[in-house]
């Protein structure tokens, strides 16, 4: 019998990749889903009949022990935490909530029911924020600039506490900036393919940006899943560094968005300085040496490939429906 699997945010972005990628190999698959109804399954559509969905919330204890008992996995991946960075500002503590004591919750909840589980917890580069050293590794120390990546660093380090304390096979995955087609419409990559595709269809002409020189580094979701599923597989468990090690700006993300539709982003971009974020992050870039090395994790999709997949999505939906295409929403890194 294959393994088993539960997934927190499993609706999200990284959820339907990783989704996607345990059931081809084998896997049962569980997703944790709040009950809530604005719940959107539109990543989930073509996965539904092929899924099994728990009822839960990460505020919530009791659920978590119930999802863990009904799922009975082998491996969880807590994926799920209020994600947006501009958001963490205006909800604070909410963001605290999910984020941080949302790790905490599900941890216990895996020493509690089954301490042999092997838990994933989804880090992220914003930990980093104001950078010490460039690229940064896994020994970079953190500097967070939000309540985000605040909220992130309680997360990793209570996962490195419950591994060393507990003795479980509990590990962090320091994600850089992974994105798609199947993005949310609040972050940057999303907004600036989505408005390229409107303005070359003529549904708008101009796109309102913060901040252009902010520089990150973007991959695929699909190739970055696959790096929290080696993680699982290994003979111990660490903490890892998953990037491209590469760094465009936004100004460059724009240019090859752009380029792709024929059109000069210059004559349709404009900036506002309302979506500047009150402590900015300028530049993040990966040494995901050590994935590379233990894990044999390369990513696949370049930069130029990814604005192009995410651009080519953006029109094939507004053409086939652009009467019901959804509006901009302001978007920061």
């Amino acid at each position: 019998m294959g393994k088993r699997a539960l997934i927190t945010g499993i609706t999200g972005q990284d959820g339907s990749y990783l989704a996607e990628f345990l059931l081809q190999k084998g896997y049962r698959v569980f997703g944790l889903i709040r009950r809530s109804s604005t719940i959107n399954f539109e990543r989930l559509a073509h996965l539904q009949d092929r899924i099994d969905l728990i009822p839960g919330d990460l505020l919530d204890q009791n659920s978590l022990i119930t999802a863990l008992q009904e799922s009975e996995a082998d491996e969880v991946y807590n994926l799920a935490s209020q994600s947006f960075v501009p958001t963490s500002w205006n909800q604070p503590v909410l963001t605290g909530e999910f984020t941080a004591l949302g790790v905490t919750r599900m941890l216990e909840a895996v020493r509690v029911v089954n301490p042999r589980i092997r838990f994933y917890q989804a880090s992220s580069s914003e930990m980093f924020g104001m950078v010490r050293e460039t690229p940064q590794s896994e020994k970079t120390q953190f500097y967070p600039r939000s309540p985000y990546g605040v909220a992130k660093l309680y997360g990793h380090w209570i996962t490195v506490n419950y591994r060393e304390s507990y003795n479980l096979f509990a590990c962090s995955g320091i994600l850089f900036n992974h994105e798609s087609p199947r993005r949310g419409l609040e972050f940057v990559t999303r907004k600036v393919s989505y408005g390229a595709a409107r303005i070359k269809l003529g549904l708008d002409r101009h796109l309102r940006m913060g901040n252009l020189d902010a520089e990150r580094d973007w991959g695929f979701a699909g190739d970055y899943v696959q790096a929290m599923w080696r993680m699982l597989q290994q003979d111990e468990p660490r903490d890892y560094v998953i990037g491209t090690g590469v760094t465009h700006s936004v100004r460059r993300l724009l240019e090859v968005a752009f380029e792709r539709v024929g059109l000069d982003y210059h004559q349709h971009v404009e900036t506002d300085s309302r979506l500047l974020r009150p402590a900015e992050v300028h530049h993040l870039c990966a040494d995901p040496t050590k994935a590379r090395r233990e894990l044999g994790w390369e990513p696949a999709v370049s930069f130029e490939q990814l604005v192009a997949m995410m651009v080519d999505a953006d029109l094939a939906r507004l053409q086939s429906n652009s009467a019901q295409a959804a509006p901009v929403a302001p978007g920061i890194l």
